[in-house]
């Protein structure tokens, strides 16, 4: 018997394979589709100058105690409406494929949500949206044809608005266990609280409702589209922009290069053309398959590239880090730091990381760790991070942190690609030049946190050295009186008067110490 074969849409793939992109169970599932929401919702107003307004809701269903309804709307700048059916009913479609830092990058996960779904309510998708500044407002009711990959839209409404409304409202139902997902999803809610400071987020659930409050106007700086860097392409990424290069026959290689990466102008593109071989006339069309895959290589090994600019990027800030740590953890002390822009393999990354000390954080046996990817709080494969290899690799005695201490290490990394380990993005790889970048954040903030406690610990020292001269300064005071006949008030008053000057050399205040 002959074997039959065909091929599998992206849709149909992710169909199959859906434990891949995060949705492996019920619990699982509703977390992640609570995520990629939340993350589209944040995307949509920040990157846009829009502060956030994030309303999530989840209640089970009235019917099916086993299927959740999820509602998450925002205030962002909206959709096109005619994109509208593509966006949520095609995989691998979106706006986020250019050299930027966003939240998702592959076009797939509000779509695996959809796909998880249908497949397991035979419901469709509900979405709502206007654009900014558009007049109208358009109401879906759609799925995904998962064989052809391409939006089935069972109900559509365009209408004027009567409010000034714009952003973007999603509902779906799905099978979710709510029982097992609702303490995953609360902390979700919390750490993207943090990391959000400038968002207001309000969440509802069966369990009662939750609102965080913005704690700064202060959006971060966003991220503008930016190019490749040479050191980061491939063949098939050349390919790409060459057929996107007009009159491709008369464009030299030398143009093309000043044209099409990031950081290099004609000084540097002549260097690498005269060290690697090429001839910087040679027309694009000239070049066959073979001498792309050498360019592509020696781009790859060329040592005079300039470092990619952080244009692309969009990192917290020290400050607004400081705010959703205190605003969220509520410590004793903080402190942050923003490193400078690096790099791997051609992509640029900045590293930042907080450190937070008492107050409410419980004493731990292990160092308390949060982890951020491009402002995305990751809950999930914590033992595989590369953060958790550097904090275990630390001894914390040496920055006086004795464990169990109440101490918590907040880490964000943001770039236009962050090196995740699998599809399921939630563990960073350790990539060398990204874990010297976080040890030296981390060891950073783990000194100043040294300095704050050995001030604290000669603070405790003055106040029980106060503590002890006054539980004695009476009877002191009056046998001097005695000696020299003089009135035991007017010595007393003397000694505090000494003592007060003592105190005033040696004394630490506390409000000085901490960077919180």
């Amino acid at each position: 018997m002959s074997e039959k074969f065909r091929g599998l849409s992206p849709a149909e793939f992710f169909h199959r394979n859906r434990e891949i992109a995060g949705f492996s169970n019920p619990a699982r599932a509703l977390y992640q589709a609570v995520r990629e929401l939340v993350e589209n919702s944040l995307d949509a107003t920040e990157t846009h100058g829009i502060l956030p307004f994030i309303d999530v809701e989840i209640r089970l269903h009235e019917e099916r105690p086993e299927w959740v309804v999820l509602r998450v709307a925002d205030n962002g700048i909206g959709i096109p409406l005619s994109e509208v059916p593509n966006v949520f009913g095609r995989v691998f479609y979106g706006s986020k494929y250019v050299v930027r830092q966003t939240r998702g990058v592959f076009g797939l996960g509000v779509k695996m949500a959809v796909l998880y779904a249908q497949m397991t309510t035979a419901r469709p998708i509900y979405v709502k949206s206007s654009p900014i500044n558009s007049r109208y407002v358009g109401e879906y009711l759609l799925y995904i044809d998962i064989s052809r990959n391409i939006p089935h839209v069972q109900k559509m409404r365009i209408k004027k608005k009567t409010k000034n409304w714009h952003g973007t409202i999603v509902k779906l139902t799905l099978e979710g266990s709510w029982v097992q997902a609702k303490k995953r999803i609360e902390d979700y809610i919390r750490r993207t609280a943090l990391i959000s400071p400038y968002a207001t987020i309000r969440y509802r659930s069966p369990d009662g409702e939750l609102i965080f409050k913005r704690v700064s106007r202060e959006l971060p700086q966003p991220p503008e589209i930016g190019k490749y860097h040479p050191r980061g392409v491939d063949v098939e990424v050349l390919k790409e922009l060459i057929r996107a290069t007009n009159n491709a026959s008369e464009v030299t290689l030398l143009e093309f290069l000043v044209k099409h990466f990031e950081g290099v102008g004609e000084k540097k593109a002549t260097e690498f053309l005269q060290w690697s071989g090429f001839s910087p006339d040679t027309k694009l069309t000239e070049l066959k398959l073979a001498d792309l895959e050498v360019l592509a290589s020696k781009m790859k090994t060329f040592p005079g590239w300039r470092r990619p600019r952080p244009l692309t990027l969009s990192p917290l800030g020290a400050d607004l880090l400081k705010k959703g740590v205190k605003s969220i953890l509520k410590p004793e002390f903080v402190a942050a730091v923003t490193r400078p822009p690096s790099s791997y393999s051609g992509h640029a990354f900045i590293v930042e990381a907080a450190i937070a000390y008492g107050g409410e954080i419980p004493p731990q046996d292990t160092v308390m760790l949060l982890r951020f990817a491009n402002k995305m709080p990751l809950l999930y494969d914590e033992g595989v991070d590369v953060s958790r290899k550097i904090i275990d690799s630390i001894d914390w005695s040496i920055y006086k942190v004795k464990l169990p201490a109440p101490v918590a290490v907040v880490t964000h990394v943001c770039s236009t690609k962050i090196p995740f380990k699998g599809v399921g993005k939630e563990a960073i790889a350790d990539v060398p030049e990204v874990e010297h970048e976080l040890e030296i954040a981390i060891r950073d903030v783990a000194r100043r946190l040294r300095a704050y406690l050995s001030r604290m610990e000669k603070l405790y020292e003055v106040k029980r050295k106060e503590v002890t001269i006054r539980k004695y300064m009476g009877e002191v005071s009056s046998a001097l009186a005695y000696i020299v006949n003089r009135d035991p008030e007017e010595i007393n008053a003397l000694i505090e008067e000494l003592l007060k000057k003592e105190l005033a050399k040696k004394e630490v205040r506390p409000d000085v110490v901490s960077e919180s």
